[in-house]
């Protein structure tokens, strides 16, 4: 796993985004052990609140979320888990590397992430929509 050497932004995850991704990276151990350390830091270093503390500014799972990498336009994708991914209607897996970037982030926020290539680059949050209801729930 590449680190990057600028700091990261502070994000919060609620209880039920935490649970799952925890298992998530659980499984993902042995068969991508690169994506399981991924996700595991990211998830580690958030501040975890209540599901229904968190605010709605914030990047959940099943948020949708416009941002921008590296001053290139902008994209919207929905934040989801990995088996409901299909980049082509705009469903991003919280194991791609943009994905676990987006995690607890709001609008305005930004963060380093490493490609897979290694390449290091810059998103930043533009918006932050919800879900009528929270992907844990469904």
């Amino acid at each position: 796993m590449q680190q990057t050497a600028r700091r990261k932004p502070r994000i919060t995850i609620c209880e039920s985004d935490y649970n799952r991704l925890s298992n998530i990276a659980a499984a993902f151990a042995q068969r991508s052990p690169e994506i399981a350390a991924n996700l595991s830091a990211e998830i580690d270093r958030a501040r975890i609140v209540s599901d229904t503390s968190l605010d709605t500014a914030i990047v959940r799972m099943g948020s949708a979320v416009t941002y921008t990498v590296d001053g290139n336009p902008e994209k919207t994708v929905t934040l989801v888990y990995p088996g409901d991914a299909d980049i082509e209607a705009g469903r991003i897996s919280i194991t791609t590397p943009v994905g676990t970037a987006l995690i607890g982030l709001k609008a305005g926020q930004s963060i380093s992430f490493a490609a897979r290539t290694g390449k290091i680059h810059d998103l930043t949050v533009v918006q932050v929509m919800q879900a009528r209801q929270p992907a844990a729930a469904q």
